[in-house]
């Protein structure tokens, strides 16, 4: 079994290579070669780490078991520590017997970032020019990796409540003030923040915009109000995750805002030209990002595949 620490997953799978990654991986979703399962969050009490279990199931090129096992510890930052801690672990399909143990928190911000990418390519008009991404963490620095990889010309503006300095030096970005401020004729608008409440306003936003909404990912938490998602062309990544655990989604449907209807599309099924994504220029698009364990798979199945093509890893006898 090989084995991959933060380090490796980095140094074997960059961002177009991870974005090549969940495209397919998403491709393969719709197309009924990977088969997701429900997420289970687990609490153990005040002040525990949140734990996740995400299982996925491919059944081509190869029949694959995978399982993230992630904790969610907020305080962790306060740490200096990555909130989120843990492994996604890859299995044959046939004989359950584990592959490789992948450290997650990597895979999880390439991943995350990736399926941004994706949307942003399938939704967003071809020019764009400004993107903003609103928050100062981890997926803070993934995205904007991501957007760069994507859109290299682009302006890009970052706005967080605790400071984005470093990472505006790191990436040639600006920063502004207020999220206002950030989002002012911006195409494209990222974000990435730990805020259980709405944080960008409708009347923000340029006709046009296209929205990736990332940090919440909780039944009773929002970073769109309910105006917002009731004036876009909503898509996520899962339907089935968004019925049960999308705040973006749910607050405004039992408010009475939106119908059950009102989600147009997957991801998957825009990149596989099943659906056509955005209907005209002007309309205002959003893609809830809830992370699923489709993409997690295909991430970690790539940082493997790219690690034993340069040696990277340690390889273990499971078995001994």
């Amino acid at each position: 079994m090989l084995i991959l620490t933060r380090a490796d997953v980095e140094h074997a799978l960059d961002m177009p290579a991870c974005i090549a990654a969940v495209r397919e991986g998403l491709m393969a979703l719709d197309d009924g070669a990977i088969t997701p399962f429900p997420r289970h969050q687990l609490r153990a009490g005040p002040g525990a780490a949140l734990m996740g279990l995400m299982p996925a199931a491919a059944a081509a090129p190869e029949t694959l078991w995978a399982l993230k096992a992630v904790w969610v510890a907020p305080g962790n930052r306060a740490r200096g520590l990555d909130s989120h801690q843990g492994f996604v672990v890859l299995a044959d399909g046939e004989t359950g017997v584990p592959q490789a143990l992948v450290e997650a928190s990597a895979i999880t911000a390439l991943r995350t970032a990736a399926a941004s990418a994706m949307a942003t390519q399938a939704l967003a008009r071809p020019d764009v020019r400004r993107i903003a991404i609103l928050g100062g963490g981890t997926q803070a620095r993934s995205h904007a990796a991501a957007m760069r990889a994507l859109h290299p010309q682009a302006d890009l503006v970052l706005w967080s409540r605790s400071g984005v300095d470093a990472l505006a030096r790191q990436t040639g970005a600006a920063t502004a003030g207020s999220v206002q401020a950030a989002v002012a004729g911006a195409d494209v608008v990222c974000t990435v923040t730990a805020s259980p409440d709405p944080i960008l306003d409708l009347a923000w936003l340029a006709p046009g915009t296209h929205v990736n909404a990332v940090g919440a990912s909780r039944p009773d938490a929002r970073e769109l109000d309910s105006d917002l998602v009731a004036a876009a062309e909503f898509f996520v990544d899962s339907r089935a995750q968004a019925e049960v655990e999308c705040g973006e989604y749910l607050i405004p449907l039992r408010e009475g805002r939106i119908g059950p209807d009102h989600i147009r599309a997957e991801l998957g099924a825009v990149l596989r030209g099943r659906h056509p994504g955005r209907s005209n220029p002007a309309a205002l698009t959003v893609f809830k990002s809830l992370g699923i364990a489709a993409e997690d798979l295909a991430a970690a199945r790539a940082a493997v595949e790219h690690a034993r093509a340069q040696g990277l890893g340690r390889t273990v006898d499971w078995g001994a």
